[in-house]
């Protein structure tokens, strides 16, 4: 793991605690709900504890050889705890109501069923805040900062093992004239990624830069983001759709080549019967830089509400992205989800989805296809005291490679959480 990445993750973090522990110094319990009373909001401080059995937390080398340096082809199982302190802050205001949350996640893995991964134990965390000023006028301002650090990066082209630290900035306009049947939403947003290794050795098999977690660091980013959002509500549960953004990617090191992608679409949103609502858009995405890549972009889908407590949901996306040491990806995406709530506390969800990837690469085409599911359920036994169990899977296999691209894994979790 790289220490300034982890240092950076943890004073971020803590900059962002420090405000909301400060202003619940004193607190006080307000009647009528959780939470400690500041001016006219709350701060909710939580405690989540995890255990997790995960067969995908890395690779590291194979303690059945006598050769230190020989690595398992598989990735490595492991018994994971997870401890997340953090606070929710809510402070609602006509002049500008402000949004918080934060936690530190301190990861361990005990080693009972991979003693080398008991090294790449390491914090985690995210922040959140958001700043509406006039929440309530027809002119708005929204900005917002998100942290996160993480070993589900959001970099589709990379391998499994590896540690995200995911920061952007965001501000947008909603703008909404006559009553709000018209609405259009400039915005702007600088994001930028860091990358590190959980482990300390190369997946077998692994011959690029891609599958190879300790370069992950030729991918570090940023991305310059400009986007015009328009929405007409023609009739009552109809709007007209527009959404188009500019994103512009570019790279601290490595070879990787900048994008410069432009995409615009536009479509139909709305309830199609009182139980059904639906979207479908279409457009087209086409990045100016070196690639010169383009394809169509499309949303279709839709949610059914069977009943008050239970809805189904599913669809079909096409879009184009930036992605590391290719330029563009192309993703096709079909899912299903399903959640219902029975005896007003126990909610179950469960989620489907199958992503075809195609990776812009004139030289050597490469296709990833994904496969994931996620199953749970959770449960109040108290207002303060919610518990939850779920099973993850992410199943993946690539045209490029390498154990560290074609593999499958498990994640099966119990989570307590205890909310003030």
């Amino acid at each position: 793991m790289q220490p300034g990445h982890i240092r950076g993750a943890v004073c971020a973090l803590l900059a962002m605690l420090l405000p909301i522990a400060a202003s619940a110094q004193v607190p006080t319990s307000a009647p009528g709900g959780n939470g400690f009373k500041v001016g006219e909001g709350r701060v909710h401080p939580f405690l989540e504890l995890e255990t997790r059995l995960d067969t995908g937390v890395g690779y590291f080398p194979d303690t059945a050889t006598a050769d230190p340096n020989d690595v398992s082809d598989n990735l490595a199982s492991e018994l994971v705890l997870r401890v997340r302190p953090g606070a929710k802050l809510e402070l609602p205001s006509s002049r500008m109501s402000v949004n918080a949350t934060a936690f530190l996640e301190y990861v361990r893995y005990t080693g009972l069923l991979t003693a080398p991964s008991v090294n790449a134990s390491h914090l985690e965390g995210a922040a959140d805040l958001t700043a509406t000023f006039n929440p309530d006028a027809p002119l708005q301002l929204v900005v917002s900062d998100r942290l996160l650090r993480t070993d589900q990066t959001r970099n589709v082209a990379l391998g499994a093992g590896v540690l995200s630290l995911f920061n952007e900035l965001r501000a947008s306009v909603p703008i909404k004239p006559g009553g709000g049947a018209f609405e259009i939403t400039p915005e702007a947003a600088w994001a930028v990624e860091f990358f590190s290794p959980v482990g300390e050795s190369i997946p077998v098999g692994c011959e690029e830069d891609v599958c190879n977690p300790l370069e992950v660091d030729n991918f570090d980013n940023s991305t310059l983001h400009a986007g015009l959002d328009g929405r007409w509500r023609f009739l009552p549960k109809t709007a007209v759709v527009l959404d188009s953004d500019l994103d512009y990617r570019s790279y601290f090191r490595g070879n990787s080549p900048d994008a410069l992608l432009l995409r615009v679409s536009a479509g139909l949103a709305g309830l199609v019967s009182p139980k059904i609502s639906a979207t479908a858009k279409l457009g087209w995405g086409y990045d100016f830089a070196d690639s010169g890549g383009s394809t169509l972009i499309a949303q279709l889908d839709g949610t059914y509400m069977f009943s008050p407590t239970m809805t189904f949901k599913g669809g079909y996306f096409r879009t184009l992205s930036p992605v590391a040491a290719y330029g563009l990806y192309r993703n096709d995406r079909l899912f299903a989800e399903a959640r219902t709530l029975f005896g007003g506390k126990l909610t179950l969800h469960g989620l489907v989805a199958l992503d075809l990837l195609g990776f812009y690469d004139e030289a050597d085409p490469r296709s990833d296809t994904l496969v994931s599911l996620d199953v749970g359920a959770d449960y109040p036994f108290k207002p303060w005291l919610l518990g939850a169990v779920g099973y993850l899977l992410g199943s993946r296999s690539s045209s490029v490679d390498g154990t560290g691209l074609n593999y499958t894994r498990n994640e099966a979790y119990l989570r307590v959480s205890l909310v003030y």
